[in-house]
């Protein structure tokens, strides 16, 4: 009996190979022609053909600020978002275990004791043990399995996204909250100015060589330039209780940031548009979502065919209240469920049409994330230019008000000249150093948003 339990497992083994395969998902090229079929990539980046060559990684090292690393650390480590991403790859691998041990058999062990007194009065006594494999002929099962490990890479790929974000929102706010720093510091030169300015229109209405007007408008003056160190304060404020937050600690803006803004790193190699889908994160993730729904599709498929176990078991049963024939050998079986739906009321066919609908909506968000990766960095790329080109054209404007607001001191002070004229010059320049700042802050925000545009990680790969 032995023997023909394992020559019949061994068949079933043979016919359960040999069932049908699970086709492959559509990927790469006949993906991007399905989700984006209007889309027609071209060779290089419209803004920024100069910058060739490979992605690499390591972004955050390029600014070489030791701080902004520690802080990035941390995040990684503290991070409520990122923790909460970690625990789905978990689930997500988890489940995609459970999803492939229905490949193998199941075996079960079960036991009864009791004696004259037991529940059904049977005195019944036993042990046996039971196995049922399902034959996995038409690929239901392998495509439950294939679901379950494409959800878990898209799972581990999204998490792996997340943890590039919150990088860069680290680094953006630190960014922030140094140019926050800088603009306070302006703010109050003016407001040292401006308060040189009041004292001196006071003393020439002192001397019957002003009048009051000039003293209310330089008193005036003063106050709006206060209102600007406030508003600096509640905008540094502000950039570093986001960066406590996502490095999980007690939002209290105690974060010292400095206010030097670093140097713009070199420029950046972006590769080509058409590797930029199968090197971003989450448009890969996308792509695993779309080939999880093209299995279940397979899987709903599959369920309206016939369905084959093998069963076998071997027990072990004795009485006291009876005598049972052969109660010392144990009792072998092997055995076949054969199970095929005739009539479901068109449930099954129900199914295969939501899980098409499914898988038609995986790809539109496969477009949908993939156009917004092209968006991303061509902007990234064209406010990079722009930026680059500001910063220069600030700069002499910087140097040019600077030279008019001594030429308007001098005519004041030669009398030539009124307070208003130093006023709007000294308005003029500060204004051109406050918004000089403010660009070469942003140009370094839109650093990290093209490193994050383009997939390229904020880790330095291994040595």
């Amino acid at each position: 009996m032995k023997r023909s339990a394992l020559r019949v497992l061994a068949a079933a083994s043979v016919v359960a190979s040999a069932g049908c395969a699970v086709p492959p998902p559509p990927a790469g090229e006949d993906l991007r022609s399905q989700a984006l079929p209007a889309t027609h990539v071209p060779e290089q980046w419209s803004q920024g053909a100069a910058w060739k060559g490979d992605v690499v990684d390591g972004w955050l090292a390029l600014f070489a600020d030791p701080e902004l690393d520690k802080l990035v650390a941390e995040a990684m480590a503290y991070n409520a978002d990122l923790r909460v991403a970690a625990a789905r790859v978990e689930a997500a691998e988890a489940s995609a275990r459970a999803a492939g041990a229905a490949l193998l058999p199941q075996v079960n062990i079960a036991g009864r004791g009791g004696g004259k007194m037991s529940g059904d009065n049977s005195g019944l006594q036993g042990i046996g043990l039971f196995a049922n494999w399902e034959l996995d002929l038409w690929g239901r099962v392998r495509a439950v399995k294939a679901t379950g490990t494409a959800q878990y890479e898209a799972a581990a790929l999204d998490a792996r996204y997340a943890r590039e974000s919150i990088a860069a929102l680290v680094a953006k706010s630190w960014f922030v909250a140094r140019e926050a720093a800088r603009q306070r510091a302006i703010a109050a030169e003016m407001v040292t100015a401006s308060e040189a300015l009041s004292g001196l229109a006071r003393d020439r209405l002192q001397v019957g060589k002003g009048d009051e007007f000039d003293v209310s408008q330089a008193e005036a003056t003063t106050f709006s330039y206060r209102d600007l160190v406030l508003q600096a304060d509640l905008a540094r404020q502000n950039a570093l209780r986001a960066i406590e937050i996502l490095a999980g600690r007690y939002p209290s803006a105690s974060i010292d940031p400095g206010s030097e803004l670093p140097a713009l790193p070199g420029a950046v190699p972006v590769g080509l548009p058409s590797q930029l889908l199968e090197r971003r994160p989450d448009v890969r993730a996308a792509e695993r979502r779309v080939a999880a729904a093209f299995y279940r599709v397979h899987e709903a498929q599959a369920a309206r065919l016939p369905r084959i176990a093998l069963t076998a078991s071997v027990s072990s049963v004795s009485s006291e209240l009876f005598v049972l024939k052969e109660r010392d050998n144990p009792i072998w079986s092997v055995g076949a469920n054969f199970m095929m739906p005739i009539f479901t009321g068109g449930a099954l066919q129900a199914q295969v049409e939501i899980r098409t609908a499914e898988q038609k909506v995986a790809v539109a968000e496969y477009a949908r994330i993939g156009s917004r990766a092209f968006g991303e960095v061509e902007g990234a790329l064209s406010a990079a230019f722009n930026l680059d080109g500001r910063v220069e054209v600030l700069e002499r404007s910087v140097v040019a008000n600077e030279r008019s607001v001594g030429y308007a001191r001098v005519r004041y002070d030669v009398g030539s000249g009124d307070l208003r004229g130093i006023q709007q010059q000294m308005l003029a320049y500060h204004a051109t150093r406050s918004s000089l700042v403010h660009v070469q802050a942003e140009r370094l925000v839109q650093r990290v948003n093209l490193h994050l545009a383009l997939g390229g990680g904020f880790e330095s790969p291994p040595k």
